[in-house]
């Protein structure tokens, strides 16, 4: 039995999380959960999962659940310790952090120095703080398990192989809501069609990021990180079908492939349970003759401009991608409320990269400064 420490419990991953535990009562227990302001969500899944600690936003939700449930043992705790509070939980063995944003960072990093093996589907995390990441998980000897379908694929890929015999890692990219449309077509775009990605069910931040192809792009800072290859033997290319979920090349010119279904429980389930395999019940079986063809294409940089951002930004290093990112999540969320149209999101991204200073090695709280100090320059041209 895996005890589990989950962080973003209401989220797209957070929810699919659940349905794994629950799909496998006998080997996973739930011990602690964060969700924001979801409080709704936090009721239902404390009377399913019975946990030992939850962690909302406020402390005004904190008081609420204190009141719904005022004869529990549950510790009730909100905000940035909170989220702390659950990650360096005493039970937990695995801390799955499925929380969108920066706000990722400190909670794993606490989480890492009490050695909790890290579920991670928090790009962010690594993004910004990658070099300090790794360098205190292979410190405290903790185990860094990706989530994301492309990530887990390439670690299942290198199960057994020897990391000096890598070529390149390739990422596969479905090219999201709009990869048919020129950039004269994506001039006029809505939220509404930002949203309607062919074939993932994602959150909305996400599927944002899928359609300017900065996710892709956030990808190839993690892989980076992950397994410690150079941003020249990392490739990205799109693949219309997402049943490739990436690849590695090795040296002696043999590829190796993960294929199946797009189902995000399957990497998730493979995180919890590594390095074992569990039944996915529910799952859908891959047939290569339903699909008859698999289609890919090089990447377009030009079109696809958020890429080559995100690839300059982590050939940069430094502080860099911070402000890739936090400039990002600032235009997305812009766009998401209707104040900026879609191809803006690039244009804010390339003005904060371009105003930047760039700090190399930066501590954890230069980090947070120019984390925040993009946000406020961002929010200073949409508001």
């Amino acid at each position: 039995m895996k005890q589990i420490s989950l962080l973003g419990a209401s989220g797209s991953i957070g929810v699919q999380t659940l349905e794994v535990i629950k799909q496998h009562p006998d080997q996973f227990e739930l011990v602690a959960f964060s969700v924001g302001s979801n409080v709704s969500a936090a009721v239902e899944i404390i009377k399913n999962f019975s946990p030992k600690a939850v962690s909302v936003k406020s402390k005004e939700d904190c008081d609420t659940l204190k009141r719904q449930f005022p004869a529990s043992s549950i510790r009730f705790t909100y905000g940035e310790e909170g989220l702390v509070d659950i990650a360096t939980h005493d039970e937990a063995e695995i801390v799955v952090n499925a929380v969108m944003g920066s706000v990722g960072l400190v909670p794993t990093l606490q989480a890492i120095e009490c050695k909790k093996t890290i579920a991670l589907a928090n790009k962010e995390t690594l993004v910004t703080a990658g070099h300090i990441v790794m360098a205190a998980a292979k410190r405290h000897g903790v185990s860094i398990i990706p989530v994301d379908s492309e990530h887990s694929a390439i670690y299942q890929c290198l199960q057994g192989e020897y990391e000096k015999n890598i070529q390149s890692l390739i990422l596969t990219a479905s090219g999201g809501s709009f990869r048919d449309k020129s950039r004269k077509e994506l001039e006029g775009v809505t939220v509404a069609d930002a949203l309607n990605h062919p074939n993932w069910s994602m959150g909305a931040k996400i599927t944002i990021d899928s359609a300017t192809m900065m996710n892709k792009g956030l990808e190839v800072i993690e892989a980076h990180w992950l397994f410690d290859i150079p941003y020249e033997d990392i490739q990205v290319v799109l693949h219309r079908e997402s049943v490739i979920h990436s690849m590695v090349e090795f040296h002696d010119t043999s590829v190796m492939a993960q294929l199946g279904t797009p189902d995000m429980k399957v990497p998730i389930q493979y995180a919890l349970s590594y390095p074992d395999r569990f039944e996915h019940k529910s799952g859908k079986r891959l047939s290569l003759t339903d699909f008859g063809k698999l289609h890919f294409e090089k990447m377009d940089f030009e079109r696809f401009r958020c890429l080559h951002y995100a690839y300059e930004a982590g050939k940069t290093g430094g502080t860099l991608p911070t402000v890739l990112n936090a400039a990002n999540e600032m235009a997305v969320d812009a766009f998401l409320n209707g104040k900026i149209g879609f191809l803006t999101i690039e244009d804010l991204i390339e003005k904060a990269m371009q105003r930047h200073e760039v700090q190399l090695n930066p501590d954890l709280q230069t980090i947070k400064e120019i984390d925040l100090e993009t946000r406020e320059f961002v929010r200073s041209l949409t508001d």
